[in-house]
């Protein structure tokens, strides 16, 4: 064979140049995060840490004056998985993750006490202790050799502090996992993971589970003090929507828009805590996933005596996340009453608006019909009043032509003009007003 495949490029360079701007990035996202393989005997030390926007910069400082140190190249700035070699004496994992950061340090240790505390750490003089952020996660992880014995329980009641131990035979009994999630006197959970048969490769990603077990438990239950600080008001709400939706039975016409005002208030509240809680809840949703997802690729089988670290997740984990769930639920569900509220309240004002309307409507026909009544009763008093005015001229006119000489009779002038011109003033009216209804002004 001439070549590996994929030695030579398949498409045109022009084609290629044509690439989405995310392409690279996104087929390069499966593979984020690889585990490091890990030879037996190891001592795994792991820091979560949450940080401030502002503490990013400092974050990448403080990250790259390490790499000087150990004179590896500095990460790209768009770096979120960074493996440094400490010149030999280990690595030490950095990975940024949306909402912390972890550093993971990798060391090889000699056959021995399990847990002891380990020596001067590869790292330079006091750059632990710049870590920017807030430490939320410590773990502690000690790798058995298979040349080691497996620990009896008086060693083990030595290593652990918790009240409860946890223990697991995992990837299908070629290991044995110990621990008591509790926060021991070195303010760490500590993990004994004894090998019986794990490749290096099998060993990296044992680790990497039970750090993600470790990490993502510690994240999930941020969201308990939230739902336990929630709690109360989510009671008071429900209550105070019970008892507006009891008075919206019987409440008066002019009481329903002081009922409205009140029940925006309380919505008002309602959609504060829908917008104060819900990205909380929901990552604790997320990262209650991972760890139930961590736990079934562990592949546990009991051993007597012991829970494994499902059951223990079950039993202490998941009821508080049923929390959180069941808070962010009756948000919703308060939202969605509070909505359907104020939707009726609002149908109830516009009904009762348009009732007052037609009432109105109706009083202005009254009036207008008895404007008409007094319109037509001034237009009789017009023709008359016209009438007697034009009747007059008509006197007047006659008297005139006597006086010339003529034949005319003032008073049968005047007698036969009022007819005929109360008549001509009538008709002239009445096709006046025919002709304002025609073009709608009256």
């Amino acid at each position: 064979m001439a070549g590996r495949i994929g030695d030579a490029p398949l498409l045109p360079d022009d084609l290629r140049a044509r690439a989405h701007p995310l392409r690279a990035a996104l087929a390069a996202e499966v593979h984020a995060r690889p585990p490091l393989p890990i030879a037996a005997p190891a001592r795994v030390l792991h820091l979560g840490l949450m940080l401030k926007p502002d503490d990013a910069a400092a974050e990448r400082d403080h990250l790259a004056a390490l790499c000087r140190s150990q004179t590896a190249d500095l990460p790209p700035a768009d770096a979120k998985h960074v493996v440094v070699d400490l010149a030999g004496a280990g690595y030490l994992i950095w990975e940024r993750r949306t909402e912390f950061t972890t550093y993971t340090l990798y060391l090889p240790r000699q056959s021995g006490p399990a847990l002891d505390q380990p020596g001067d750490l590869p790292l330079p003089a006091g750059w632990l202790q710049a870590l920017p952020g807030r430490l939320m996660v410590t773990a502690d992880i000690a790798l058995l050799g298979a040349a080691e014995a497996a620990p009896s329980e008086a060693q083990l009641a030595q290593l652990f502090d918790g009240p409860m131990l946890v223990a697991s035979q995992v990837a299908d009994g070629h290991a044995t996992v110990w621990t008591d999630f509790f926060l021991g006197a070195d303010d760490s959970v500590r993990f004994l993971v004894r090998d019986q048969g794990l490749t290096d490769a099998q060993r990296g990603r044992l680790v990497m589970r039970l750090l993600d077990i470790e990490t993502y438990r510690m994240m999930a239950l941020l969201a308990l003090p939230l739902a336990q600080q929630v709690a109360p008001r989510i009671t008071a709400l429900e209550q105070g929507l019970a008892k507006l939706s009891a008075r919206m039975v019987d409440v008066a016409h002019e009481s329903e828009q002081t009922l409205l005002l009140e029940l925006s208030g309380l919505a008002a509240e309602v959609e504060t805590l829908a917008v104060d809680t819900p990205y909380r809840f929901g990552a604790a949703r997320a990262y209650h996933a991972l760890v139930d997802r961590r736990i079934t690729e562990l592949r546990e089988s009991r051993m007597p005596g012991m829970p494994t670290i499902g059951e223990f997740m079950e039993r202490r984990l998941s009821p508080a996340m049923r929390t959180c769930i069941t808070m962010a639920e009756r948000i919703e569900g308060l939202s969605r009453r509070a909505t359907r509220m104020a939707n009726l309240l609002r149908t109830r004002v516009d009904v009762a608006l348009e009732r007052q309307n037609v009432e109105l409507l109706d009083k202005m026909n009254q009036r207008s019909r008895l404007q008409l009544r007094l319109q037509e009763t001034v237009e009789g008093l017009s023709v008359a009043a016209i009438t007697y005015y034009v009747v007059g001229l008509v006197g007047y006119a006659a008297q005139a032509l006597h006086a010339a000489g003529l034949p005319v009779n003032k008073e049968i002038a005047i007698g036969v003009a009022i007819p005929v011109v109360a008549f001509a003033v009538w008709w002239g009216l009445r096709r006046f007003r025919r002709s304002l209804q025609k073009a709608g002004l009256h």
